[in-house]
């Protein structure tokens, strides 16, 4: 009975792969150029794994929130840790690879965040391979494989773990735990990260389906010190099928003191848990987590694509941490795994719609983080805290030295701020804003009113910063950090009122002083010296849109036509993503699902459409841009607004590219909006 279920259970998930185009759920890979090849990440908030165009294998394995440096200079960088979900197999003795194998294909299946990938070697055999990193258990990943014979033949499956080089005192180790009703092989990697700061573990093991004493042995080989397996053969009949599977899980010193005995802990518990339990509750974390979600009824490859970045944002963080999201997620090493303004700005709004729980987690990140936040303000000269531009493990200063962002983008305090109180609107937990919220708007505030020049009545200038279009450096009166200043030392003393705590008077003074510079014909002015340059992305356009400063329609569209044409076709994808949501906003559906698609179709890259950052680029997965399209539904198109009454509905049309929108599972009471 049990290998029955086990067989349906496989069976739901491999097939998707006959899935057809017409299916939202799924993102097809094949017939690709293994040189042009941008891999599709399973990842559970904690553990990346990263596909490769290599059979059975990845190209990295990215570990969250461990950082160490290496490879990227003075600054840390996000850790790769042991490839330990690589495989390997022989049909009759020789080793299968892309050059012996054909019908190769690989398939995303987003609802079960699942990566399944198909093959023939010769009229031998017939393989199916389905990677997960196990959503219910967040250090653990699993591999389900499926062999099918054509032709009688032996096969030799080999499980391998793989250091990669900045790796250092790699130990290799294999045991067996035998008990009366099961034989437990463990594979184990241990090794120092770079600088040795951390100790990183990885262990995994199979999970045989036959009867204790005749499974397969499994025997172990140690090649070098980068490289170790352990494996098994197997005689199969004409038109037999065999299944097995790996677990394998990832630690390290960032997340347990002893992550070697964790990690083989972690896989002796999942190897007995069995296939089947694992492979019911990872499915069933997933059904939960896409209660919320966004369903088009239009062009079904806007509804994929749509889907690919919600799938994204869920995958890269997870509710109950104090872990943050970098503008690659899990994906790899890009922006060195930071924390910067885009998770805040651009990726935080979606999720805190749709998940409020993991929005939660990124602003315990900064929580964790503020004591070394009051250090920066401290030895810059200012009061409260101020944040750095980015961060990684410890929540000090971590961009390089020559990037000018680091010391002059202040604008992170305010948008950091700024998202503290938007959970407490979303939310109105009153004891978080008494223990979290408002301590740290109070911080942020404090900053704000030290770092101001008091000039007069209406000249609080903030001078010497750089705003969100990075073009612009060491410019005075930046139009989005001014605007992001007055929002936030206004959000403060909300704050404080809420509490019944008598605000500082300085906070709202300091708003009403702050300068929002105009044009002669009234259009916002990006900077006291901005005289219509191209811009890297809006930045002026961000004071109606997510911030309120300017809610004028005629002000916001005067404002869109100036900035828009100034535009820069190499700029992020977030540019044109705040712009369709404020076409939309002001009722231009076209031009607002226009700026919607191109503010992701340029970035989409081979063979999975996974995002990179600019048009062209080739740095993926930009999860940024995935929140900035999302925002362009939920916020544009949908008419989410979230205010003082929390997550509310403005009455919107659609363009005629979309039959109907519906926004499923919103904010905690997980309501449902549509827009037809």
């Amino acid at each position: 009975m049990r290998t029955l279920l086990f067989l349906g259970l496989l069976g739901l998930l491999q097939f998707a792969t006959a899935q057809s185009n017409n299916d939202a759920w799924t993102i097809t890979a094949q017939d690709f150029d293994p040189n042009n090849y941008f891999g599709i990440t399973c990842a559970n908030g904690m553990i990346g794994l990263v596909s490769s165009p290599e059979p059975m294998r990845v190209q990295d394995v990215v570990l969250n929130g461990v950082y160490d440096y290496y490879q990227r200079g003075r600054v840390s960088n996000i850790l790769k840790t042991f490839n330990h979900v690589n495989m390997n197999l022989e049909v009759d003795g020789v080793r299968v690879n892309r050059n012996n194998i054909s019908n190769y294909r690989q398939v995303l299946n987003m609802k079960k965040a699942a990566l399944t990938t198909s093959f023939d070697v010769g009229g031998k055999v017939s393989v199916k391979h389905t990677m997960m990193a196990l959503r219910h258990l967040p250090f653990t990943s699993m591999v389900m494989v499926e062999v099918t014979a054509k032709e009688a033949c032996r096969i030799t499956p080999m499980s391998v773990i793989e250091a990669p080089n900045h790796l250092n005192d790699v130990r290799n180790l294999y045991s067996e735990i035998d008990r009366p009703h099961v034989t437990i092989p463990l594979l184990t990697s241990v090794a120092e990260s770079p600088s040795g700061k951390h100790k990183v573990a990885v262990s995994n093991s199979f999970i045989f389906k036959e009867k204790h004493g005749s499974e397969p042995d499994v025997i172990h080989e140690d090649w070098d010190y980068n490289m170790h397996y352990a494996k098994f053969n197997k005689q199969l009949k004409a038109g037999e099928t065999y299944r097995f599977s790996v677990v394998a899980s990832a630690t390290s010193t960032e997340h347990f003191e002893d992550c070697h005995n964790e990690a083989e802990r972690l896989t002796i518990f999942a190897a007995l848990e069995g296939t089947e339990r694992l492979l019911r509750r990872h499915d069933a974390a997933w059904d939960k987590l896409w209660e919320s979600d966004i369903i088009i009824d239009g062009d079904i490859q806007v509804q994929r694509d749509v889907r690919s970045a919600i799938y994204h944002l869920y995958s890269f963080a997870r509710a109950g941490t104090a872990y943050s999201l970098s503008p690659m997620g899990l994906s790899g090493l890009g922006y060195n795994g930071h924390v910067f303004w885009d998770t805040e700005i651009w990726m935080y709004p979606p999720l805190l719609m749709l998940q409020p729980e993991i929005a939660k987690s990124l602003l315990e990140y900064r929580w964790e983080r503020l004591e070394a936040a009051r250090l920066n303000a401290f030895s810059h000269g200012y009061d409260g805290a101020m944040f750095p531009w980015e961060s990684s493990a410890e929540g000090t200063e971590d961009t390089p030295v020559w990037a000018l962002t680091g010391p002059f983008q202040h604008h992170i305090t305010g948008d950091i701020g700024w998202a503290f109180w938007k959970y407490y609107q979303v939310t109105k937990d009153k004891e978080w804003l008494r223990e979290r919220g408002y301590p740290m708007l109070k911080e942020v505030a404090d900053f704000w009113t030290s770092r101001v020049e008091r000039n007069g009545p209406g000249k609080y200038d903030i001078n010497n910063v750089i705003g969100a279009n990075e073009f612009e450096e060491n410019i005075d009166n930046n139009a989005y950090t001014n605007g992001m200043a007055i929002t936030v030392l206004r959000y403060a003393t909300q704050a404080a009122q809420e509490l019944g705590v008598t605000p500082d008077p300085d906070w709202n003074h300091v708003a009403d002083n702050i300068p929002i510079l105009k044009f002669p014909d009234g259009v916002t002015r990006e900077n006291a010296t901005y005289n219509g340059a191209i811009i890297k992305q809006g930045d002026a356009n961000l004071l109606a849109y997510p911030m309120k400063i300017i809610t004028d329609k005629e002000e916001i569209l005067k404002d869109l036509r100036y900035y828009e044409p100034r535009m820069s076709p190499g700029g992020p994808a977030m540019g044109n993503s705040v712009l369709a949501a404020l076409y939309a906003r002001l009722g231009e559906h076209e031009k607002a699902y226009e700026l919607f698609i191109k503010s992701y179709e340029p970035n989409k890259v081979p063979p999975f459409g996974v995002l990179a950052e600019t048009a062209g680029g080739t740095n993926p997965y930009f999860a940024t841009g995935a929140g900035g399209m999302l925002q362009a539904v939920l916020n544009g198109l949908g008419g989410l607004d979230i205010s003082d009454e929390g997550i509310t509905q403005f009455k919107q049309k659609l363009p005629k590219e979309i039959k109907s929108l519906t926004l499923k599972g919103i904010g905690l009471d997980k309501k449902t909006y549509k827009v037809e």
